[in-house]
């Protein structure tokens, strides 16, 4: 072996065992050590994947939220804070539908302070609206909510949940109407109230204000947009609501009197 090749594998070994010089100030307290940082290729290669994942979420996070996904039922659920656009929609959904009854759905209107009653609630808004364009009386039931501010939409689905199990009805599935960001949410908190035994579709109606293929062109939209995204985090990752009681076990504990 010559004395070139023993010599280059010497200093090969000698600085994979050698480590970084490590200097120390302030007795110890502080050092400082050798450290990678980005080239301008790796800040190039940053900015690229930064655009390319902005581009993505401005382009699919609309359809995200506002999705649409039906299911077998014969009842329809209508939010009754949406605009009467959509509840016009509603409206068109039970009649080219097999639905048999339509719940309209919905806690107390802003503004009323402490006074509230069921007929002052989103749900009498939207059952009056209903009617007027065509629901049958006989077909609509109004089932309001008293929650007022945070968890609104989970607090109109425990209602429906409450009214189902007091009037003894059996619901395999529902269809809820509601506008189109809000759609993900309200399906996904309409299903932890009401249980994994009832199916829940979703039918999102499109906002008239902006369209959703270029809703970043919009102040009102991002704003909604935006607000919509984070509280639907917070209602997958972050909300959990107390299981709901079995009524079977509640009918067999005994009965106190004070």
């Amino acid at each position: 072996m010559s004395d070139t090749l023993k010599a280059l594998l010497t200093a090969t070994a000698t600085s994979q065992l050698v480590q970084p010089a490590t200097h120390r100030a302030l007795w110890g307290l502080f050092d400082r050590r050798e450290r990678w940082s980005l080239s301008w290729r790796g800040w190039l290669a940053l900015g690229f994947m930064t655009v390319l994942s902005a581009a993505l979420f401005f382009e699919g996070v609309y359809p995200f939220l506002a999705v649409t996904h039906r299911v077998n039922a014969n009842a329809l659920v209508v939010e009754g804070w949406i605009h009467e656009y959509a509840i016009q929609e509603a409206v068109e959904e039970f009649r080219k539908g097999s639905y048999q009854r339509v719940f309209a759905t919905g806690g107390p209107v802003e503004g009323t302070g402490g006074y509230i009653n069921d007929y002052h609630t989103n749900a009498s808004i939207g059952a009056d609206l209903l009617k007027k364009y065509g629901i049958p009386y006989e077909s609509l039931q109004m089932v309001p909510s008293r929650v007022m501010d945070r968890d609104r939409t989970y607090g109109s689905a425990v209602a429906l949940r409450n009214w189902f199990r007091d009037h003894n009805m059996a619901v395999p599935g529902i269809n809820i109407v509601t506008e189109d960001l809000h759609a993900r949410r309200t399906r996904l908190l309409f299903q932890k109230a009401l249980g994994k035994d009832v199916q829940v579709g979703i039918i999102a109606v499109a906002n008239v204000d902006y369209p959703a293929n270029r809703w970043w062109h919009y102040s009102e939209a991002l704003k909604d947009v935006g607000s919509e995204f984070v509280a639907y985090l917070y209602a997958r990752l972050l909300f959990f609501p107390p299981e709901p009681p079995d009524p079977e076990k509640t009918a067999r504990l005994p009965q106190v009197h004070a």
